[in-house]
């Protein structure tokens, strides 16, 4: 039987597992041990010590499906599953703008008539 060939020595994997606790980046370890990123982002997940990167939109936020926003707008406003369901088709920013004015984070606008 063939012997397995070992493709991270122990000291290697000590070195990976405390560079990315103390947040080296994946590219600068794998640079430092001539690996690909691939296999040390291979290493540290059979290590379940690997997290990906969480995706942001272009502001830094964390993006909020429209649907989401939609359901909400639906539970504050006491509408039906088809009235969401039509709200899901609105634009985006024009859905965070109601959201944001039901929950009191916006004021209406000024040209606004109260009845």
């Amino acid at each position: 039987m063939a012997e397995k060939t070992v493709n991270y020595t122990p000291e290697q994997t000590a070195q990976i597992l405390e560079g990315y606790a103390k947040g080296v980046p994946v590219e600068l370890l794998a640079a430092e041990l001539g690996k690909t990123v691939r296999s040390v982002v291979a290493k540290l997940s059979r290590e379940g010590v690997y997290r990906k990167k969480e995706y942001v939109s272009k502001t830094g936020e964390r993006p909020v499906r429209k649907d989401a926003t939609a359901d909400e707008i639906g539970a504050l406003a006491g509408l039906s599953e088809g009235e969401i369901d039509s709200l899901t088709k609105a634009n985006k920013t024009a859905l965070l703008k109601v959201l944001a004015t039901l929950k009191g984070e916006l004021p209406p606008p000024p040209d606004v008539i109260r009845v």
